[in-house]
Order: C-alpha cells, then sequence, then structure tokens
C-alpha cells in the first residue's frame, strides 16, 4: 500500500518507475536525492520513512521464519515440494499439527477449501467452484506457489522439469493454479503421513 501511495503521488508529479521493488527503490532514490520540490519532498518522505521501518520488521520476520524453518525436518520435508515455500511450509506444520487427522490427502485439501464442489446430472458427476470455505491463508498460500510454478514452467528452457505436474488444459492460469494447489496438498499429506520425502514425477516416454 505504501509503495502503491508512493507511485501515485510521484506519478502525479510526472514521475514513473519500473513495476516492482526495483521500482519502488528507484522512487525511494529520487526522494532522498531531493529530485522534487522540497514541500512535496516532506510529505513523501514521511512514507519513505514508514516503508522504509516496515521493510526492516519484515526482514526481521522472515529471518525468524527461516530459523523456524531449518530447524523442524517436517518443514524443511515440504519445502522440498514445487510450489511450497519455507513460509508455507511452516504454516502448514504449525496449522494442520496432526496430520494423521486426516483420512486422505482429499480430506485435508477439502479442509484447506481447494475440493470443488460435486453436481450429479445424468448419472455423471461434474465439478464446480472449490468452496472457499476452510483455512484461507494456507489456500492462499498454496495457489500462490502453485502460480509461481505454472510461471516458472512457461519460462523454463527445459520444460520436463515441470512438464509431469497434471495441469494441462485447464482454460485459464489461475484454474490449473487451483488444481495444482489442489494437488500440491495432497500430496503433501501424502508425505507427512508416510514420512516421505519428495520425488520429482518420472516422465512416461513413448515406446
Amino acid at each position: 500500500m505504501l509503495s502503491n501511495a508512493l507511485r501515485g503521488h510521484l506519478a502525479e508529479l510526472g514521475i514513473v518507475s519500473a513495476k516492482g521493488r526495483n521500482g519502488t527503490a528507484e522512487l525511494l532514490r529520487i526522494i532522498a536525492d531531493g529530485r522534487v520540490s522540497p514541500a512535496v519532498c516532506d510529505i513523501l518522505e514521511v512514507l519513505a520513512r514508514q516503508y522504509d521501518a516496515i521493510g526492516t520488521e519484515i526482514a526481521s520476520i522472515d529471518k525468524n521464519i527461516m530459523a523456524l524453518h531449518r530447524a523442524c525436518e517436517a518443514s524443511r520435508r515440504l519445502a522440498e515440494i514445487p510450489g511450497i515455500s519455507p513460509i508455507s511450509a511452516t504454516a502448514l506444520v504449525a496449522e494442520i499439527g496432526d496430520w494423521n487427522a486426516f483420512g486422505s490427502g482429499r480430506s485435508l485439501s477439502a479442509w484447506i477449501g481447494l475440493v470443488p464442489k460435486q453436481y450429479s446430472t445424468g448419472g455423471k458427476d461434474r465439478l464446480g467452484r472449490i468452496t472457499k470455505q476452510g483455512n484461507r491463508y494456507l489456500r492462499w498460500l498454496l495457489v500462490v506457489g502453485a502460480m509461481a510454478v505454472i510461471r516458472y514452467r512457461a519460462q523454463a528452457r527445459n520444460r520436463e522439469a515441470t512438464m509431469a505436474w497434471p495441469i494441462d488444459g485447464a482454460p485459464t492460469d489461475e484454474v490449473a493454479a487451483v488444481a495444482l494447489a489442489d494437488k500440491i496438498a495432497r500430496m503433501a499429506w501424502a508425505i507427512m503421513v508416510h514420512n516421505e520425502r519428495y520425488k520429482e514425477p518420472k516422465l512416461l516416454l513413448a515406446a
């Protein structure tokens, strides 16, 4: 929010930067160098100080999370799964606790809110939207992680590393991300319940 506020105020002065953290850093340098009028600079420096303070707090929190992650064997195993970061891994460990409380990976995924509703018409089962019930924070982390996997797959030169992930055929990346997040949750359950480690799926080669 602070970054967007800085961009908006400076854009009104005709100063536009690139997107992302690098762009924000450039705007902060412009303010620090006094390349805007003193009256405007005094106001923008308030936002800049708040941005720096929050950045310092976030860095401290990230450091603590990484320390917890390195000290937790379960968290380290979960982070081996593509799409699960140390933040996601520590959150899963903290929120779920007893993985055996869920009878299957689908039960865990449903608890998180990633399983689609099912409809039966004419003897056929149809899948609808996900329920969005359950743990919103874990659902958000897994969907964001799944989007990262999809973007990596699109950009990777060697697509074989991610080609085994069953997300082809989805109408949009968002739908694919939810489907992939569901599979990541089920995979996490299997790894934790069976005390295993992640193994990259092997591709089936045509004869």
